[in-house]
């Protein structure tokens, strides 16, 4: 770490919510920064191309900047945006996403629509994941494994912190612990209710009708897979989670089914079991997005529409890139801020087979 302060102009924020400056051609990236701010920082890691600081003081001040509401803003790693105003949180998600489109999918002009907005910025998350140590119960330090204690977490509802509360009134053993306000289940499901409510049913409005059949690769527990069958005749899941495949099965429709197992492993089969002019797929993979062999057996196969629901923008554009250099064509791009105050963002695509 170098105890001089640089006098940085910030122009941009990067996906992962650092402010972006540049001084005698190196890049800097500054956290709790925004857009038009001019900042004092100290760099805390140093490398060839680019260096990372630690924001030391204000010089000129962004009108979108406001006040966190949050004590441990800035502390905890949990956060990223609550210096922002919403709005502005809001624009720099849609831009971040259309130029990861642009840099990494080399897909020069996206077909974006608005960002969709949390109808509560604050006080969405049904679960947390918190970490005990030595009697501190809370989250890891920005950039560190230091525990800062958290007695609210603002981003969670009043059920998870009422939670939180009864989790720090009583000795607990050393570890990681999940706090949820109702019964979670073991399998994958999404933490803002409200966000997911919204993003199921834009997919619900988007897909074709008169469909012969909907495949939901990487389905969880049937998320997309229920909530559509009224549009199918026919609905399969492909999941590897055995205990989310278990959940589909015990209140499945006749029309559903549920297949546990690698998606690179039985999507080819099933794809080829039914006429590719009459089948939709969804792809709602993890971060990592998906295995080239899933990007192959759809190319090959070619089926009339995907939908691809991603959890990471860059994952999200090399797989577009793939299969709009294939036989598809880009549709609709769609941000959905499942994670507000957070740099996380949920994207939605649309391709239609060319």
């Amino acid at each position: 770490m170098s105890d001089d302060l640089l006098r940085l102009p910030i122009h941009d924020v990067a996906f992962g919510g650092s402010g972006v400056a540049r001084l005698d051609g190196k890049v800097y990236f500054i956290p709790f920064t925004a857009p038009g701010e001019v900042v004092k920082a100290r760099v805390v890691r140093d490398k060839k191309k680019f260096a990372e600081a630690e924001l030391v003081e204000i010089e000129q001040r962004s009108p979108a900047r406001v006040e966190p509401p949050c004590p441990h803003f800035s502390h905890c790693g949990g956060c990223a945006y609550q210096h922002l105003a919403y709005d502005e949180q809001l624009r720099l998600k849609a831009r971040q996403v259309e130029e990861t489109l642009r840099r990494v999918g080399r897909i020069a002009e996206p077909p974006m629509r608005p960002i969709v907005a949390a109808p509560e910025p604050y006080a969405y998350r049904n679960r947390i994941r918190v970490h005990a140590e030595g009697g501190v119960i809370g989250f890891y330090a920005q950039g560190s494994h230091a525990l800062v204690d958290v007695e609210e977490c603002r981003i969670a509802t009043p059920a998870v912190n009422a939670s939180l509360a009864e989790l720090r009134q009583g000795p607990r053993l050393d570890g990681d612990y999940t706090v949820a306000g109702r019964t979670r289940s073991v399998f994958f499901e999404q933490t803002n209710d409200e966000v997911a409510r919204l993003l199921v049913a834009a997919v619900h409005d988007s897909v074709r009708r008169e469909q012969a059949v909907l495949i939901d690769a990487f389905c969880g527990a049937g998320l997309f897979a229920k909530y559509l069958a009224d549009l199918f005749p026919a609905v399969i899941g492909i999941e590897e989670n055995g205990y989310a495949v278990e959940q589909a099965r015990r209140n499945a429709s006749p029309k559903e089914h549920y297949v546990a197992g690698d998606v690179s492993f039985h999507l080819g089969d099933i794809l080829a079991a039914h006429p590719a002019d009459r089948t939709t797929v969804i792809i709602d993979p993890p971060a990592i997005g998906v295995a080239p062999r899933v990007i192959d057996l759809l190319l090959g196969s070619a089926p009339v529409e995907i939908v691809y629901v991603s959890c990471n923008p860059a994952t999200l554009a090399r797989d577009l890139s793939l299969l709009c250099r294939g036989r598809y064509r880009l549709e609709s791009v769609t941000p959905f801020d499942m994670f507000p105050q957070t740099a996380e963002i949920e994207v939605v695509a649309h391709l239609a087979r060319m």
